[in-house]
């Protein structure tokens, strides 16, 4: 129970990096109207300001691999910990709005860094019979973030002016927590044995996680070690990881799923509710998603990443469908498009939401999997850019019933990926996942 316990306690750790990653992101809805009005900022520097920490964390997704590969899981932790609490207390105190806009965009490369570097360190500390659970606990703590974001922007609100200062700076402590946490947690022991030749301490660290696979991990780990090494991510042996990494990103975010979590209010009154339905959808959403990636995050090692996945991808066509259906015979009686989009974000939460960072952690090789959970990373955040910033446009010129026709689609496209190409890595080592995917 105690060796449980220990491997737990260092998943959860890992995993306040996504719950940091939740909280950064959805705490800026609100205080932007207060910026805007402090700052007297035009309609361009309002929409840089909202967006800059997206744009940090495209590039910290991007980057977000080398300091793992150079430095290690743990001390790249402890950074992106730094980067959280530098950016809390920095855009609480700040005076001007380009020292505001400096420490939102470290925040967001903390965001982007800690979307490459927790799943990646979990999946390396998990036994493979309760990896699936345990790296899932990264989005469980994102969700989780966003839902407590709004709580505490709801809470912190009759502060006065200075509310939104009180909003951004009370993120500073589950920063401090996770700083300190970071510390008490040890290096992953495939980088440890991978990257730094330190068979003696990669030993005792698999024993602490799993005495009886410890000798038989390092044995294939050392044949690793022996091998000669083509460790460029974008060479033949890879492409398949490389290939499966690319796509899951890009059906996560043609689904639609920020569109509809950053435009949900804006997609009602779109149906004829009124802006009063703004709050309950915020948090119905929130709520929905939480309880269902909680669902998810039980039942993924126990039927496997297809399984979900076959399930959320049906559930997306008939609910996405559904919604486009409405918008094209002008049917918004009731709460008929807010129930189909609950229906939506609980699919989506049971599947994508929840399989994305476990799958791309663990079809990469050990020796490229900073890269290659850095690819799939950047691509995601790529996507969530594009699909965030086109979907008003797309929206006003294509129509609510043609745009979520597009989401459909893309979902039937992901359905036939799901059942031709997707693997399942359920209860497989990674080095035994390695041997099925990389061409030698």
């Amino acid at each position: 129970m105690r060796q449980k316990q220990r491997i737990f306690f260092w998943s959860i750790t890992a995993a306040l990096g996504g719950f940091l990653f939740g909280f950064d992101t959805a705490v800026i809805s609100g205080v932007e109207q207060s910026l805007q009005s402090l700052w007297g900022l035009t309609v361009w520097e309002h929409g840089l300001t909202v967006s800059i920490a997206l744009i940090g964390t495209v590039l910290g997704s991007m980057l977000g691999g080398i300091p793992t590969q150079q430095i290690g899981r743990k001390k790249t932790l402890f950074w992106i910990a730094v980067l959280y609490l530098a950016a809390s207390i920095g855009t609480a105190l700040a005076t001007k709005w380009v020292l505001f806009l400096v420490f939102r965009f470290l925040g967001g490369l903390g965001v982007g860094a800690s979307s490459v570097a927790a799943p990646m360190y979990i999946t390396e500390i998990s036994p493979a019979k309760s990896r699936g659970r345990l790296v899932a606990l990264f989005q469980f703590n994102v969700v989780l973030g966003i839902l407590i974001a709004y709580l505490s922007n709801f809470l912190l609100q009759g502060l006065g002016d200075d509310a939104w200062r009180w909003m951004l700076g009370v993120q500073a402590l589950p920063s401090l927590i996770f700083l300190i946490a970071v510390l008490n947690i040890p290096e992953s022991p495939r980088w440890l044995l991978l990257e730094k030749g330190n068979v003696a301490e990669a030993r005792d660290v698999l024993n602490m996680i799993d005495p009886e696979t410890a000798e038989d991990t390092l044995f294939a780990l050392q044949q690793q070690v022996d091998q000669p090494k083509n460790a460029r991510l974008f060479s033949k042996q890879y492409s398949t990881p490389v290939m499966l990494a690319v796509l899951f990103a890009v059906f996560n975010q043609v689904s639609g799923i920020n569109a509809i979590i950053y435009y949900a209010p804006r997609i009602f009154e779109m149906t004829g509710l009124g802006k009063s339905s703004a709050l309950l959808s915020s948090a119905g959403i929130g709520l929905i998603n939480l309880i269902f990636t909680l669902i998810s995050l039980n039942l993924i090692d126990r039927f496997g990443r297809r399984t979900l996945m076959k399930v959320g991808s049906v559930g997306l066509i008939v609910t996405l469908a559904l919604v486009a259906r409405a918008f094209y015979v002008h049917d918004f009686s009731g709460m008929t498009v807010p129930f189909l989009l609950f229906g939506y974000i609980a699919f989506f939460g049971f599947s994508q939401g929840a399989v994305i960072w476990v799958f791309i952690s663990e079809i990469f090789p050990n020796e490229v999997r900073a890269s290659g959970q850095a690819l799939g990373s950047f691509t995601h955040w790529l996507m969530a850019a594009i699909i965030t910033f086109t979907f008003p446009y797309l929206a006003e010129k294509l129509g609510g019933g043609n745009t979520f026709l597009f989401f459909t689609v893309m979902m039937v496209l992901q359905l036939l990926f799901v059942l031709r190409l997707m693997p399942e890595t359920k209860g497989t080592s990674l080095e035994q996942i390695e041997k099925t995917f990389v061409v030698h």
